[in-house]
């Protein structure tokens, strides 16, 4: 018996509740997944696993070996990784997990780079708007939005991701000029659902930490960013984007701010990994690669309230005049973030 990989089929069966799903983590069929767990079973001379029609839950005996198994094969696998990287060389595989829009912009581009940097290493980036576990799925390390209350993650905050209420010239010229947060309830919005409240309330900030809810009037919701950014384009309607997806369009004039006084709530990004896991040398030289990189996308911000715009234009009429905001900060440019970056 290979106990390496019986103990690996045993370790994800019961992380993922179920024979499938081990399976397709770890690239084998599921009979072989099987027999890996009768074969430990036999070697152990006890029952490891409870089966039933829905799920596969560990024995007592079961769990017990768990804990050890999962923390063995971790130091095993850091170990065999730790003599590559005292040669110079960084290999392994990377699961990575990230909203849709922070992926596609962003993320992509600097995973490639990374791998460019280190050829032998392979990853899996999966890309969707929801929030993952990390154990159960498998995952090495997750970009998420909002605040972190899991137990067994450790995370490292990013910065803020800001948002701005904009619109293009087109559809201001032709609906009027937004001058008062009341105007807000009878003009068109566009938004993603998880921006409002189920009271189609939408809360701004004038700067400072105080929020305000101001009641809107969604005509399109969507969990797509991009979907929501080309109904804007379209002349849609106004709606809150974030600024690191919008930064061209608004550098061009195609997109322009909206109540350029306010800024929708930010929200808090943070790169998240297992608490539970051995952090292997390809994990640790992604995470240290990559937080730097993401801290400074323009449009993440240090401090959740910054002065915010950007070079954005402010609708004025028949023309789109340049805005004179501070620039944003962004969130590399805060040296008191590292110091403080480390949560549980």
């Amino acid at each position: 018996m290979d106990i390496n990989s019986a103990l690996k089929a045993f370790v994800r069966t019961v992380e993922r509740g179920s024979i499938t799903g081990a399976a397709r983590d770890l690239a084998i069929s599921q009979p072989a997944v099987t027999k890996h767990l009768r074969n430990l079973e036999r070697h152990v001379n006890a029952r490891l696993l409870e089966r039933s029609s829905k799920n596969v839950r560990p024995t007592a005996q079961g769990m017990a070996l768990y804990e050890a198994s999962r923390h063995a094969l971790a130091s095993i696998d850091a170990a065999l990784e730790g003599v590559r990287l005292n040669m110079g060389e960084i290999e392994g595989t990377l699961r990575i997990h990230a909203p849709s829009c922070l992926g596609t912009q962003h993320l992509h581009g600097m995973l490639m780079e990374f791998q460019d940097q280190h050829p032998n290493i392979s990853a899996e980036l999966v890309l969707d708007n929801r929030t993952v576990d990390l154990i159960y799925e498998n995952f090495d390390i997750a970009v998420r939005y909002g605040k972190i209350e899991a137990q067994d993650v450790i995370a490292r905050r990013i910065g803020w991701i800001q948002r701005i209420l904009v619109a293009t010239p087109e559809f201001l010229k032709k609906n009027g000029r937004i001058t008062a947060l009341s105007q807000l309830a009878e003009v068109d919005l566009i938004t993603t659902s998880a921006i409002i409240s189920s009271r189609n309330m939408l809360s701004l900030s004038d700067g400072n930490e105080r929020g305000i809810e101001v009641p809107v009037k969604p005509t399109l919701k969507t969990n797509n960013a991009h979907v929501l950014i080309n109904s804007l384009l379209s002349g849609r309607g106004i709606g809150p984007v974030q600024v690191n997806l919008v930064n061209e369009e608004l550098r061009s004039g195609r997109l322009v701010r909206v109540l350029p006084k306010y800024v929708v709530k930010p929200t808090e990004v943070s790169l998240t990994y297992p608490s539970t896991k051995f952090m292997r040398p390809v994990v640790r030289a992604f995470t240290d690669f990559i937080i730097p990189k993401l801290r400074t996308i323009d449009g993440i911000s240090a401090e959740p309230y910054p002065v915010v715009a950007t070079t954005a234009a402010v609708y004025q009429g028949e023309k789109a005049k340049t805005h004179s905001h501070a620039p944003l900060r962004s969130a590399s440019d805060s040296h008191a973030l590292d110091a403080a970056s480390s949560i549980r």
